[in-house]
């Protein structure tokens, strides 16, 4: 009877000592989330989260590797090598030692794995196929981009609707811009999410490289600084509100037609159980990485050497359909371009990380791409020949078109309205513009006024 009595104390002393252990790890848990380092806390977390709204470029594919599997890699084994330290009770070392008869605390397990680690490991997937993927999704994608942008701005051009036109505040571009932001909201925030279960290379091929070739920065910009040459300033300013309120509500309307389509699709197949329809499909294996690349380089090989064949027997007419595909040649590498810099969006300035909330990776591609399309016009209006005119009209429309663009930045302004600071967005849109139109006056529009360019 005393045994019984001493085990039932033990029991009960060892149960005690166990919560006693967890709620001081819990505790002590606390107290690390309090004291963690500035660039850690929740502004910070935010300022990161805006800037990285639209695109994080090949980062993306790097934080794939380590939560695709459904583990976490930083805390638990590879802890020490990122600074974190996982606070683990004297009480549970205690209450561990202090009686054999009471069964070892086991050292606590944050995040759980599972048992099939080693099935894990042997299909996960190098990284030269996912790049490999990835790059082979954005070309494909961004020369459908420029196929369709070159569509609806002959749609709603002069020539059919006449809704847009070069001598307007509605710029020929505004369309696409329009229609990619809406898609934005579509296929690059509410449905991201699910499309990259399938496929993370799918998701940044159809957000980063269609929406971001279908939309231009760098053309707005142009038809603006076009505008101020002939001294249209009324329209050049109507053009820049316009056409950012027009893009901003455009996402907005996305986001929410896309909420209303999941919610019925949702409500649709409630009764039904849909946990495994996607698995059929998933990339998730060397295998059928293989069979994506293949496919999409024979789609690849395909838009190219038709692109090619079209462009050698209308380079010599200068007509506007071999500007089309000389521009579907070049295209893909400014979607490249800007992928990769898109992996500076939430990294901020220096070690410290000055303006994490700044999307410095889209705001250089925008710049650039609209610097760079002004030297060229201004190039064009100088030599003035029908080749330098059908060359550099193609760099403009596919190079610096996919190297540019709006529905990332504007996914990135919508983000930055809607966290605890508002006021980045116009702060960043502002930057964004009149950065490109100062440096684009003094690289086009001063050398025509100079040399007075017809």
């Amino acid at each position: 009877m005393d045994c019984e009595n001493k085990d039932s104390e033990l029991r009960k002393f060892g149960s005690s000592r166990t919560s006693s252990a967890s709620s001081s790890l819990r505790r002590r848990s606390l107290s690390l989330s309090l004291s963690l380092p500035k660039h850690l806390n929740d502004d910070d977390d935010e300022n990161e989260s805006v800037s990285e709204a639209g695109d994080i470029g090949d980062r993306e594919l790097q934080s794939n590797r380590y939560s695709g599997s459904g583990r976490l890699r930083l805390i638990g084994e590879n802890a020490p090598e990122h600074g974190v330290v996982v606070p683990i009770s004297e009480d549970t070392m205690l209450g561990s030692n202090a009686m054999s008869s009471v069964t070892p605390v086991s050292p606590i397990k944050l995040i759980s794995q599972p048992d099939h680690k080693k099935n894990d490991e042997k299909t996960e997937v190098p990284w030269v196929l996912e790049y490999t993927s990835c790059l082979l999704f954005l070309a494909v994608f961004g020369i459908l981009g420029v196929l369709l942008r070159y569509g609806l701005q002959k749609l709603f051009g002069p020539g059919i609707v006449g809704a847009t036109s070069d001598h307007s505040y509605m710029y020929l571009d505004l369309p696409s811009n329009m229609v990619g932001s809406f898609l934005m909201g579509w296929f690059g925030v509410v449905f991201k999410e699910d499309i990259s279960r399938i496929s993370s290379q799918l998701a940044i091929g159809l957000s980063t490289g269609f929406l971001g070739s279908l939309t231009t920065f760098s053309g707005w910009n142009q038809k603006m600084l076009e505008l101020s040459v002939e001294g249209q300033w009324v329209f050049v300013v109507l053009g820049y509100l316009l056409g950012l309120f027009l893009v901003a509500y455009s996402i907005i309307f996305g986001i929410e037609t896309a909420k209303g389509a999941n919610w019925l699709y949702r409500r649709a197949n409630m009764d039904s159980s849909n946990s495994g329809t996607d698995c059929h499909w998933r990339v998730d294996s060397c295998k059928r990485h293989l069979i994506v690349i293949l496919f999409l380089l024979l789609i690849l090989a395909s838009l190219w050497g038709m692109s090619i064949g079209l462009e050698v027997n209308e380079f010599s007419s200068g007509s506007p359909k071999a500007q089309l595909w000389l521009a579907c040649i070049v295209g893909p590498f400014g979607v490249w371009i800007r992928w990769f810099l898109a992996r500076l969006n939430g990294r901020g300035l220096g070690k410290s990380g000055l303006l994490k909330w700044v999307p410095f990776g889209t705001l250089i591609a925008n710049v650039s791409a609209a610097c760079i399309m002004a030297a060229i016009a201004t190039l064009k209006k100088a030599v003035n020949t029908e080749t330098c005119d059908t060359v550099a009209s193609s760099i403009q429309f596919g190079l610096l078109g996919c190297l540019s663009t709006v529905s990332t930045f504007i996914a990135e302004f919508h983000a930055m309205r809607g966290s605890k600071y508002p006021w980045r967005a116009y702060v960043y849109a502002l930057c964004t513009m009149l950065i490109s139109f100062v440096l684009g006056t003094l690289i086009y529009s001063v050398p025509v006024w100079v040399e007075n360019f017809n």
